[in-house]
């Protein structure tokens, strides 16, 4: 069954002490059967990005959240990444989550790792795919001060990602843009069309639609990328499970905008308490839009 195939979802408003979050909710009558699975995406994507992994679920629980700035959240700039991890905490903290299943990918897990450490008792287990986490080292203020991986342009100059087209005549016409056009054309493609489908949004003016995660957002997020060095705090908080999923490495940095390798330390699973590294290295940092199937069966711990 694809994700197109599945009943729609149930959208929630929650208002935290900074941001409203929008999250969805998939198969509610099933709560507390099973460990809900909690998903948090990456950066420029939304929670709807999921539905192709959510369909090789079976029936579960699900939440998954569009994180501040993205999907139909508020739309605010990221200056520090502490906040992610804070929104996520509070959402956590509001739905009353124990023992659940969390699965963050990029900058998902990146969030996802501090509302763990904050809250201990609302995960058993964390899966957290090619997440942005570096090395203690390169959140030095040295490091910063020369770049890093796709981190901050900090002369002044706008970072690419501010010069996205913004506008579309219609979901079908972005995924036309898109389906050809590296990287998305890794994607499967009803991964795509739901990355197109929903993360639209009908323009203010009438005309079309527009990014439902704003260029300019999205530009602050990789420009700050390396704000939050406290999150080797809370990686050695973490005392549950954790897998860390890495995809294939660099043997040197391409590009600012070369997004298909890892940016997760490859030394980040053994600085959890319980961490196992997996390194797929035949896939990129879009694994979960590359084989849903298979990252859905780390998800439920059946893969490896």
């Amino acid at each position: 069954m694809s994700g197109r195939e599945m009943s729609g979802p149930t959208e929630h408003r929650f208002s935290g002490s900074e941001v409203e979050l929008c999250w969805f909710e998939w198969r509610a009558d099933l709560a507390g059967r099973e460990p809900t699975i909690f998903l948090a995406h990456a950066t420029g994507f939304h929670a709807r990005v999921w539905d192709q992994l959510i369909a090789h679920l079976g029936d579960r629980h699900v939440i998954s959240v569009d994180q501040r700035g993205h999907g139909r959240s508020q739309k605010l700039l990221i200056e520090d990444w502490a906040v992610l991890g804070k929104d996520l905490a509070e959402l956590v903290t509001h739905l009353g989550l124990e023992g659940a299943i969390g699965v963050g990918h990029s900058m998902g897990g990146h969030a996802l790792t501090e509302a763990a450490a904050a809250c201990p008792s609302a995960f058993h287990r964390l899966l957290l795919v090619d997440p942005v986490i570096a090395s203690p080292a390169d959140y030095s203020a040295d490091y910063r001060a020369a770049g890093g991986w796709s981190v901050d342009l900090m002369n002044g100059d706008v970072h690419p990602t501010a010069k996205r087209k913004n506008r579309f005549a219609s979901p079908d016409a972005m995924f036309e843009r898109f389906r050809d056009r590296h990287p998305f054309s890794l994607f499967e493609p009803d991964v795509l069309r739901d990355y197109c489908e929903f993360g639209l949004l009908p323009a203010e003016d009438g005309d079309g639609y527009v990014l439902a995660c704003p260029p300019a957002i999205e530009a602050s997020i990789y420009m700050t990328s390396r704000t939050n060095p406290d999150v080797h705090k809370a990686v050695r908080a973490v005392d549950v499970p954790v897998v860390v999923l890495r995809a294939r490495s660099a043997d040197s940095r391409e590009g600012l905008m070369d997004f298909t390798t890892s940016p997760t330390w490859a030394g980040l699973a053994a600085e959890f308490r319980q961490g196992t590294d997996v390194h797929l290295s035949e896939l990129t940092h879009f694994m979960p839009m590359q084989d849903p199937k298979r990252i859905a069966g780390y998800v439920l711990g059946s893969a490896g």
